[in-house]
């Protein structure tokens, strides 16, 4: 099945993660997270995102979700 921003993606993103996010982009908005989809995954994969101290880290399984979906194509 394809992993979607909408039903997938964006509920991933918590309300810290979008406020820490702002100043760059609107992790809410679709167009902003697929102009930005590498540098997201890049972030979550390595544990830099959330920042320490703030939220738990994502799981194997939510950073797989984001890849699939930059794999598949970043669907809306």
């Amino acid at each position: 099945m394809a992993v979607s921003y909408g039903s997938d993606i964006k509920p991933l993103f918590t309300e810290m993660d979008r406020n820490h996010m702002l100043k760059m982009f609107d992790l809410w908005s679709y167009d902003a997270v697929k102009a930005n989809a590498a540098a997201i995954f890049s972030t979550v994969e390595s544990g830099k995102m959330p920042p320490p101290g703030t939220e738990p880290r994502w799981t194997a399984d939510k950073v797989q979700k984001l890849k699939q979906w930059i794999d598949d194509g970043c669907l809306p």
